[in-house]
């Protein structure tokens, strides 16, 4: 292992947003899918030590790291602050192998577009296996062209020329290395573990695997998100004290003045199921705050659907004629626009490579369950069973479709009343 190669990947963790084009992005997956095989293609050691080796912090071995590496990987999509900052520090201190990414429909958030940078595509949070194995193709290439043919990158030594590269001693450093690789390797175990868990509907280990994971990178919006979520589905030792638990998780990432648009829809989720409990008006009206901005700032067809839902729950408990009309005819228009924006990228030449298909054809389906278009909610509904075997997801699915039609019908006879 010592005579291998060192390639150093700084980017984000977990799912991001990009607030610029208002997309979700699963770094994840282009760790996975993407960078690993490609690195470990050209025979390197591949370390993705960016908020998982400092948590955060930028400590003396990320400085080293960032140095003393013979390839340095930065993905900067999403504009993540942590990766854009050690991307200047690698150009300072490195005149060359140092190569940007980033997915493609984002926007440089700072002034690095006379910098040539590879370009990879996600369809919806993920991405799809043509567009995998183009990337990882073009991106082995590219690795073997940069440690074959070293050229100046760095826009510091290219403006600086007479510049002089620092140098460290070999002290402690492979000592270093192999403790990044472990850690990545124990915080890679306990992700593989939450999944696992997942898939098996098993949401009390799941909840304790995100738990796990989170000690490594206590900040880190995603894996909150996933414990919340996962903490309330154990309904464990009650409903509602589950539900109370995930709210207090959730607090952590301030989802009042939150533009994320997943710690808004399980912020929503959670009030939705305390309402659910408790029947308290209070509730619902903080589950409709949270989908309607999740929507709103995105179109989030999530947030979209579970409000409209919302919207009809509390419709059928308003005392004032106006505001049940004004709930129920919002959350007919939102439905609406849901479904025919839905129809739209169904029809894309890659919807086939969207790992979120499932539940394009679940809100779909639910859309025209609610708007008494069952032929059209039948075939989504089966192609939505298609695509699942998960058990949690055919359940979480029904209890929607469920609430929708009781919730559409009792809305529907007191409007006709």
């Amino acid at each position: 292992m010592a005579d291998k190669k060192i390639c150093f990947v700084v980017m984000g963790f977990g799912k991001k947003t990009d607030y610029e084009s208002r997309r979700t992005l699963d770094l994840d997956a282009t760790y996975e899918a993407i960078i690993q095989p490609a690195v470990e293609d050209n025979g390197m050691r591949c370390i993705r030590a960016n908020e998982i080796l400092h948590s955060g912090v930028i400590d003396s071995k990320m400085y080293e790291m960032l140095l003393r590496s013979d390839l340095v990987i930065a993905d900067i999509s999403t504009g993540n602050v942590n990766a854009v900052y050690e991307l200047g520090v690698r150009h300072a201190l490195r005149p060359y192998s140092t190569i940007i990414m980033k997915e493609d429909k984002g926007g440089f958030h700072f002034d690095l577009d006379h910098i040539n940078t590879f370009t990879y595509s996600h369809l919806g949070e993920d991405i799809g296996n043509r567009e995998a194995k183009r990337a990882t193709h073009d991106l082995k290439l590219l690795i073997k062209e940069t440690m074959n043919n070293p050229a100046a990158d760095s826009p510091v030594y290219t403006f600086i020329p007479t510049l002089k590269q620092p140098t460290l001693s070999d002290k402690k450093y492979e000592e270093m290395l192999a403790e990044a690789e472990e850690t990545q390797a124990q915080f890679s175990q306990y992700l593989a573990d939450a999944k696992k868990a997942v898939k098996a509907s098993d949401h009390v280990a799941a909840a304790k695997a995100f738990e796990e994971a989170l000690n490594f990178n206590p900040d880190n919006d995603y894996l909150i998100q996933q414990l919340a979520l996962h903490r309330y589905k154990t309904k464990e030792p009650s409903v509602f004290l589950a539900l109370t638990d995930a709210a207090a998780i959730i607090t952590q990432l301030n989802p009042e003045q939150s533009s994320d648009p997943e710690t808004l829809g399980i912020s929503g989720a959670i009030y939705k199921g305390m309402w659910q409990v408790t029947g308290d008006k209070e509730t619902l009206d903080r589950a409709i705050f949270f989908y309607e901005r999740g929507y709103n700032l995105k179109q989030d067809y999530y947030n979209g659907e579970n409000v409209a839902m919302c919207l009809e729950a509390r419709c059928k408990i308003q005392e004032n004629a106006d505001e049940a009309l004004y709930d129920r005819m919002a959350a007919e228009k939102i439905r609406r626009s849901i479904s025919e924006n839905l129809l739209e990228v169904i029809q894309e030449k890659d919807f086939d490579q969207r790992s979120d298909q499932k539940w394009i054809f679940a809100t779909l389906a639910n859309c025209f369950f609610a708007l008494n278009d069952n032929k059209q909610a039948k075939q989504y509904e089966d192609s939505f069973y298609d695509l699942t075997e998960v058990d949690w997801e055919r359940e979480t699915y029904q209890q929607g479709k469920d609430s929708v039609l009781k919730l559409h019908t009792q809305s529907t006879k007191k409007s006709n009343k």
